[in-house]
């Protein structure tokens, strides 16, 4: 039996439904690449084949396995069933068409060669599928996004699939100018993207109001950090000189690295996760995922030993030098510490791999919740401050709260943008005002809100596992530790929020 067979036929047929309507998120991010050099289809009848193929099976045999698996079949059916994000979301249509997963060295150069090869082969009939969708593409969506689009053919040399590609750019550029400029979702829509992949019922206007006490809790500190940092300061007048302090794109790469080994020793010799090994490699990212700041692309569960990659995007060399300045200012040596802890250790690249070496269920090596995903990385940002890294330089702590305000801006913003009360516009100024970002970096987030409405998922994840280590610690008592915790809550993989309290009980 080919490796493939031995994979596919596997796993139930119920979590294998889960996958085909995920191949893009399942062969990058688990490294299940039976899926290689394949594409969704995401035309409309295609979409409602896979929606109905959802849930049938027999039960996962573990009680927590059942409900992650349930979990990620609710968000499927939120996302494409209650939301239709195939019909508004270019996101999703460019992730399928995405050749940049073929990049990192999980195989020998001409397997993925190979693959890269039968992807792009594929490319008119996604795209076809694709414009049969696509038909109410929000103007704020489709300017956002079109960059992106116009990066997937970087390299692409067939002629088929570049013509392809020119139809998808062509639908975006008439949705940036006829589209509506409207690009709310609405409170129902909004809380079942939230709550439905998360097995937990969702307040918005409780999730608000947390995300108001979150914002003032991070001003506080930020505020006194500026202080120790330097006596009578005040955050909006010693940012922007933090925030200049940074080099050029190639500078930027090689303090990034050099980050990666003081944050993973510091995590190590203070007891707060095992070692997690491997090999994690830092530059941009391909052309087409330069629609964010940073990101992190680690190897699979399933995938042989290969390196990561930590993307730090430069500016577009494009804009004017003043522009080019402000975005590079996200990479201070104020924030990109703190950065780097979200996307390595005790971050993204940490979590990945213990999660391959300890998950035990194909559905805890597969299938993730990403507002845990990205609630861990940013709770580690902050575990560093508690621990007292680099605690004689104020700038790390500055650096980790700065951040944390951009994250709940996130949260704000999302929530305003698609419940109706807030404008792209105004949330630009929410980032300018809020998290100290300036220029095309303010334009990004906004811009991104406009497509990505749980990106305030940062946040909500990291407030659930505060919540749940205070639990830990009062079920505990003597017996908690951080390495105890926060090996039984990676245990469990990436787990929906609404679950995590099985970890208590490991």
């Amino acid at each position: 039996m080919s490796e493939r067979g031995s994979l596919l036929e596997r796993v139930s047929p119920r979590l294998r439904a889960v996958w085909e309507m995920s191949i893009p998120e399942v062969r990058e991010y688990a490294g299940v690449h039976d899926y290689d050099g394949q594409v969704l289809d995401l035309s409309p009848a295609s979409v409602r084949a896979g929606l109905a193929r959802l849930g049938k099976g027999p039960r996962e045999p573990d009680r927590h396995d059942q409900a992650h698996l349930e979990a990620a079949e609710a968000g499927l059916r939120a996302s494409y069933e209650v939301a239709e994000v195939h019909r508004w979301n270019p996101l999703v249509h460019l992730d399928n068409l995405d050749l940049a997963c073929y990049d990192r060295e999980y195989a020998p150069t001409e397997v993925r060669a190979e693959a890269r090869r039968r992807h792009l082969e594929l490319w008119p009939q996604a795209v076809d599928a694709s414009l049969e969708s696509l038909d109410r593409v929000p103007a704020p969506v489709a300017r956002a996004l079109l960059p992106a689009a116009a990066g997937l053919t970087e390299g692409v040399e067939d002629e088929s699939a570049l013509r392809a590609a020119a139809r998808l750019v062509a639908r975006l550029e008439e949705a940036a100018t006829t589209g509506p400029t409207d690009c709310a979702l609405g409170e129902k829509v909004l809380t079942s993207l939230l709550s439905e992949p998360e097995a937990i019922p969702v307040d918005l206007g409780r999730l608000e109001v947390r995300a108001d006490a979150e914002r003032l809790r991070l001003s506080q500190h930020l505020a006194e950090e500026c202080a120790r940092y330097r006596a009578g300061s005040e955050p909006g007048d010693l940012l922007p000189e933090l925030l200049a302090d940074h080099g050029e794109a190639e500078g930027i790469y090689e303090e990034a690295a050099r980050l990666i080994g003081e944050i993973t020793a510091f995590t190590l010799d203070h007891d707060l996760l095992p070692d997690p090994g491997g090999s994690c490699r830092v530059g941009p990212a391909p052309a087409s995922r330069r629609w964010a700041t940073a990101m992190m692309s680690p190897g699979g569960a399933y995938e042989a030993e290969a390196p990561a990659w930590y993307y730090v995007n430069p500016p577009d060399p494009s804009w004017s030098e003043r522009e080019q300045a402000e975005w590079l200012a996200v990479f201070s040596a104020t924030t990109l510490p703190a950065i780097t802890a979200h996307e390595v250790t005790p971050g993204h690249f940490a979590h990945q791999r213990i999660l391959g070496a300890r998950a035990r269920s194909d559905v805890r090596r597969s299938l993730y919740s990403y507002s845990f995903v990205e609630g861990w990385a940013h709770y580690g940002e902050e575990l560093l401050v508690e621990e007292g890294f680099r605690a004689d330089d104020p700038r790390y702590a500055i650096g980790v709260w700065v951040e944390a305000l951009l994250r709940v801006t996130r949260l704000a913003c999302a929530l305003g943008l698609h419940r109706g009360t807030m404008t792209v516009e105004e949330a630009v100024r929410r980032f300018e005002e809020d998290a100290f970002l300036r220029g095309p970096a303010a334009r990004a987030e906004a811009w991104r809100g406009s497509y990505d409405p749980t990106y305030g998922r940062y946040t909500w994840g990291k407030l659930e596992i505060m919540a749940l280590r205070d639990d830990a610690i009062a079920q505990w008592g003597g017996r908690y530790s951080h390495r105890r915790f926060h090996e039984a809550l990676l245990s469990l993989g990436s787990p929906p929020l609404g679950t995590l309290g099985d970890a208590l009980g490991s």
